[in-house]
């Protein structure tokens, strides 16, 4: 079981901040996929990854017990 929290819009979009789902030994990149295919008006194409408290990239692993973070671009002035 892998645990992802989901800041700002996508927090919105999903209708939960955190989810708690059977899957491990996939990539950051097919995680995307998954999500966006369980949630169809989702777009992770823009958004950073942390596993574990340390940014990840596409093809990072992820395992069983980990803790993965969506974190949408932020902007300001």
């Amino acid at each position: 079981m892998i645990h992802i929290l989901l800041f700002a819009h996508l927090q919105e979009v999903v209708g939960e901040s955190k989810l708690s789902v059977e899957l491990s030994d996939i990539t950051v990149d097919q995680l995307k996929a998954w999500l966006e295919k369980q949630y169809p008006q989702l777009s992770l194409q823009s958004i950073m990854v942390a596993i574990n408290e340390e940014f990840a990239t596409d093809t990072t692993m992820i395992q069983s017990g980990d803790t993965i973070a969506f974190i949408p671009p932020i902007s300001g002035g």
